[in-house]
């Protein structure tokens, strides 16, 4: 299983066109996924302060478009820290298809940082 941080209006509009693709496909030729053991210090570093987000949980085997597991592409102190062992993230080269998402997971910010829910 691997997780990717979305908005809600995002999953919404992919729910309409039948699949999901985040901005940075279109600008870095990739979507961002995370490792469950990843996520909350991604969330950490990428998403604070921000609300509506949802936690999409996918099924790797089901994806229709490559993953590849890659060195992270924007390294920050609490995400390069919680991976020193697992230093490569899963990065998919391709619209997420919505088959491969087996649940949608509100993800909302405690005071003391993201967790997972």
């Amino acid at each position: 299983m691997i997780y990717h941080i979305t908005e809600r209006g995002a999953w919404n509009e992919a729910k309409l066109h039948g699949s999901y693709s985040a901005p940075t496909l279109a600008t870095e030729g990739f979507i961002h996924c995370s490792r469950r053991s990843q996520v909350a210090s991604v969330a950490d570093d990428f998403y604070r302060g921000q609300s509506g987000l949802l936690l999409l949980c996918i099924d790797e085997d089901r994806l229709t478009a490559e993953l590849r597991w890659e060195a992270p592409a924007h390294p920050q102190p609490k995400s390069a820290s919680a991976t020193s062992g697992e230093a490569k993230f899963p990065h998919l080269y391709g619209p997420l298809n919505l088959d491969a998402v087996l649940e949608v997971l509100d993800f909302v910010e405690a005071d003391e940082g993201f967790k997972l829910p």
